[in-house]
């Protein structure tokens, strides 16, 4: 009798502490909802790694309906990336249970069934910190976020290694006893099961290795637009420099039209001169550095496409979102007003930024030039690589826990986003 207690104690702190090592391993990985939502992934972990699972058990086939829920259910972001991040820690899962269980504890069956149970959840406990450990260091200080076409392809990705481990395991479902479908299960999951394991664990890797891959060209792509600014500015300086020099020529210039009687003429060589760039205020939307490279590079290329720009920021300096996230919130949505407005007559885009109490308001609008779909995906031809804006702006706002909606009237398209920092 003790020693039946004993075996539940240690059967119930290997479960307990392989969900916990379990969560800390996908935190970094995902956004979560709310509080009750953390507790819904820990359960949805912990009683994965709790299952019994055999080569010819049915329970993975029970169990994957109710993990994809609840792994679902207890996160936000991307729905794609979220659904294939619920196939890969399945995978992982259940990819260990059924080595643990088929592997460990079937061979020791003669022995007290107890001790084989113990056993094999004390070494799904190993191998989960083991996994925990290789990975830890290339954690993420936030969740990783990729573009929809790349979390479509770690989706694909994803579904490989599920399959393997549902042919796997459901091989010989219909078999029982030592008959020769049941050896030949046996042999492949051997070698089967590590591999899907591995796959799992190289998907993770190759998130990580997305994510940040793609936050290096929005940090490169940031870096561009602030040397195209700062440029423009070094020019501008140049320009006044030279002005101020030969603002003496200038001046008599001026006075001997008028002494002459030329006074249209000197008024319009005063009206060109004041139109000079180098008497042009520099372009400053408010005191963060990001927000003004990016909204000047957009206020130039409206101007270039011939539709006005009507910015109001109140950003302070610092601001407790990185720079890449703000650019990426900042330079989708005017993209997406800019190409939306296309069409219409005398367009102007309007944009209002402030941060106020902790939180970002966002408020972006625009004519509608053209027709649009009701789904609001892009009317570009090449839309493979286009109509990501509105999915990356959800990304970055759910990110930092926040809202973002969309409307469409007579008026035109009205983007509004609301993100709070500190719920983060």
């Amino acid at each position: 009798m003790v020693f039946y207690v004993i075996a539940i104690i240690c059967t119930l702190a290997a479960n307990l502490l392989s969900a916990i090592v379990l969560y800390q391993l996908a935190l970094p990985f995902v956004i979560l909802r709310g509080r009750w939502r953390k507790v819904l992934l820990f359960c949805a972990l912990g009683g994965a790694s709790s299952m019994v699972i055999w080569l010819s058990d049915p329970n993975l086939l029970y169990t994957l309906p109710f993990f994809t829920a609840a792994f679902l259910l207890a996160t936000r972001g991307d729905r794609l990336g979220r659904l294939a991040l619920a196939m890969i820690f399945f995978c992982l899962i259940m990819a260990t249970c059924a080595l643990t269980d088929t592997y460990i504890a079937y061979p020791m069956r003669e022995m007290p069934w107890d001790l084989s149970y113990v056993l094999a959840r004390v070494v799904r406990l190993l191998v989960y910190a083991l996994i925990w450990i290789l990975l830890a260091r290339f954690f993420p200080s936030t969740p990783p976020t990729l573009s929809r076409p790349l979390w479509s392809l770690v989706l694909a990705l994803a579904a490989m290694p599920l399959c393997a481990l549902c042919a796997v395991v459901l091989l010989t479902y219909s078999h029982t006893g030592n008959d020769p479908a049941t050896s030949m299960s046996l042999r492949l999951g051997i070698v089967v099961l590590p591999f899907v394991l591995a796959t799992a664990l190289v998907l993770l890797a190759a998130i990580l290795v997305l994510a940040r891959q793609e936050r290096l060209e929005r940090e490169n792509a940031l870096a561009l637009q602030r040397e195209v600014y700062y440029e423009n500015l070094k020019a501008q300086d140049q320009q006044l420099r030279h002005l101020r020099h030969d603002l003496r020529n200038h001046i008599s210039t001026a006075a001997g039209l008028l002494e002459r009687g030329l006074t249209a003429d000197a008024q319009r060589y005063l009206a060109e001169l004041s139109e000079s760039k180098g008497l042009a205020s520099p372009v400053r939307y408010c005191d963060n550095e990001a927000a003004n490279v990016v909204l000047a590079a957009q206020a130039s290329a409206l101007a270039d496409a011939g539709m006005v720009a009507d910015f109001s920021a109140q950003l302070p300096q610092d601001l407790p979102i990185a720079a890449a996230d703000l650019c990426a919130l900042l330079g989708n949505a005017l993209d997406n007003a800019r190409e939306g407005a296309t069409g219409a007559p005398s367009p102007t885009i309007t944009l209002r930024l402030r941060y106020d109490k902790g939180l970002v308001m966002l408020a972006v609008d625009n004519p509608i030039g053209h027709a649009i779909f009701d789904d609001l995906r892009t009317t570009k031809h090449d839309s493979a690589h286009h109509g990501i804006g509105l999915a990356s702006m959800k990304q970055v706002v759910e990110r930092y826990g926040g809202t973002l909606e969309t409307t469409v009237d007579d008026k035109g398209f009205h983007l509004i986003a609301c993100l709070s920092p500190q719920n983060r």
